[in-house]
Formats: C-alpha cells, structure tokens, sequence
C-alpha cells in the first residue's frame, strides 16, 4: 500500500509553472532519487510534501492525509539550507528535538554527532558549512520516521563525508519509511536507490526501479541522466 499518493499536483509561481500534473505514487520501504537539474522543480515538490506550500491545484497524501500537522509527526525533513537556530548548541537542539518529535531517538543521534566528532557544547554559529550539515542530518536522521524528504543532503561535503552521509541514511532509517533524496549529485548516490524519478521542468519525465533502468537501458542511472537532461 503507497504510503505516498501524488494525482494531478500543479504548483504555479505567478505565471511560472514549477510543477505541472504530476501524479506519483510511493510505497514504504524504498529510498527514492529525486533527480533533476536545478528548477526542475525538485525543492518545490519536497516542499508541498512537508506542507511548507500548498497545492495551486491536485491531492497529496501521506498516510491518507493532507500535509499537516497530523503529517509533520511522521515526515522528517531535511531542507537544503541551515534552517535551525545559529545561537543553540549541539546539546539544545538535541533537545529542541526531543520535545518536538516523540519518534525522536536521542540516543541515536548522540552516536552519530559523536562518531562525526561533532562538539556538542558549541554553537552551530561557530560550526563550518559542513559541520552544520552533518548536524542537521544527524538530527533528522535519528527521528524513526516514516517519510525523510532529504532535500540535497551531500550537496555541500566533501567526498568522505559524503560515504558517511549515505551510511547514515541506509543504516538509520525505518525500514517500513519512504526516504526521497533530491539531488543532482547523481552518482554519489546511485548504489543506494531502490526507485528513481527524473523530473524536468516540473513534469515527471520518468519513475522507474533502479535495478529495471540499468537492465532496459543497460547504462548507469547517471548515465542516462546526463542522457535525457543533456544541453
């Protein structure tokens, strides 16, 4: 059963259309790609799923609900930029988190910020671009969710980190969750996919298994990528 249902999603900017009839459906215990140049559309769609935006028009469901606040208990969302208070320490936003979130697990994330050698006495305004990244991720990742919307979680560390990153993401989610990684960092990411989805000026250009790709295609899903959103 999709834990995810997407039918006729239009998001307009004014007179510029971001998303354009999309119609998606997500079943629990996959880790999609959300591929597509930059203004495909991708943080758009993220955003509505994390009730951020609203439909210009079209149903989205997550578990039978629109995205709310009943949604916000089972979908943890990583944006693609810092969006947690700079002044807190690492220590306080694991508390902020833990009261915010019943599915949060604080024990889970201290072994992750301390594996990273993240301090968790400093304050994130002291914190390199990385390390609050690596932060944000570590707080997102130790919630057992249902639905993560990662929303470019590599795009801004380094190659090693970036491994560390992806470890994270398979060795900590709820097996029963959806997680939809938005990036264009695509074959940083490639060996992780169950399902990917190309999306192109706000229309869905294909949503396919992984594995199903490089049998037809017999190429790399970066390959094909650079295939179908060559200039």
């Amino acid at each position: 059963m999709a834990i995810i249902e997407i039918n006729g999603l239009t998001r307009n900017f004014g007179s510029l259309t971001a998303l354009d009839d999309i119609s998606i459906s997500l079943e629990p215990g996959r880790i999609v790609g959300l591929l597509g140049p930059n203004g495909s559309g991708k943080t758009t769609l993220i955003k509505i799923l994390n009730g951020l935006l609203q439909p210009t028009s079209g149903r989205v469901r997550i578990k039978g609900n629109a995205p709310g606040v009943e949604t916000k208990k089972i979908v943890a969302y990583l944006p693609d930029r810092n969006a947690l208070p700079d002044y807190m320490t690492t220590d306080q936003l694991i508390g902020m988190y833990a009261d915010f979130f019943e599915d949060f697990d604080r024990v889970r994330a201290e072994a992750m910020l301390d594996d990273l050698g993240i301090d968790r006495k400093q304050a994130m305004k002291k914190m390199s671009k990385g390390t609050k990244e690596k932060l944000q991720l570590c707080l997102v990742m130790a919630r057992r969710a249902e639905v993560y919307l990662l929303d470019e979680p590599i795009g801004g560390v380094d190659p090693a980190t970036r491994d560390y990153i992806l470890k994270t993401i398979i060795s900590n989610y709820n097996e029963d969750a959806v997680v939809i990684i938005s990036t264009h960092l695509i074959s940083d990411i490639e060996s992780v996919l169950d399902d990917v989805i190309f999306l192109k000026e706000g229309r869905v250009v294909l949503h396919k298994a992984a594995d199903e790709i490089r049998e037809e295609k017999g190429e790399s899903i970066d390959g094909l990528f650079r295939e179908v959103f060559k200039c």
